[in-house]
């Protein structure tokens, strides 16, 4: 069993507070030592409230679910043999009503763009079965009840000089 953390900070800096009209920005601290700007997203509080160019648990999610799915595809591609010389995702969230009627982020949908060296690449069904293995193992897409969608797409990279 392997333990994760990360420290979250936010400090009120002399706002009133229960007037409700106070900064969401705060920080994420990991382990590594890492230290992200964080925030509300501008879509759920006001925006003079959030930052908009840092991270919000939203994009974060999306972030590790797709991060979480890319890391599973390497490995997959490279235990058979593939190259893959570049791999893109640019993953969206949707955040809705469940069925609960509860915000949720009821639906992700993964857009891997990658790219195999021509020496040895997958076949279309390969390709697909690889996405599909590496969303089965996936941590995180095994720890949520959210619909997982994965629109992947592949390229060629000419490695021949």
């Amino acid at each position: 069993m392997s333990h994760y953390t990360a420290v979250i900070t936010w400090e009120r800096n002399g706002a009133v507070f229960t007037d409700n009209r106070y900064s969401r920005v705060h920080r994420w601290h990991f382990d590594g030592g890492i230290n992200v700007p964080a925030s509300a997203s501008p879509h759920v509080v006001p925006p003079e409230l959030a930052l908009a160019a840092a991270v919000d648990p939203e994009e974060a999610f999306v972030a590790a679910l797709a991060s979480c799915h890319m890391l599973w595809f390497l490995s997959l591609a490279a235990k058979q043999g593939f190259v893959v010389e570049t791999y893109r995702d640019a993953s969206t969230g949707v955040l809705a009503r469940n069925g609960e009627g509860h915000m949720a982020m009821t639906e992700v949908t993964l857009r891997p763009h990658v790219a195999f060296a021509r020496d040895k690449r997958p076949s279309a069904a390969e390709h697909e079965a690889l996405h599909h293995e590496a969303h089965a193992l996936c941590y995180i897409a095994n720890s949520i009840t959210s619909d997982v969608r994965c629109d992947a797409v592949d390229v060629t990279v000419d490695t021949q000089p």
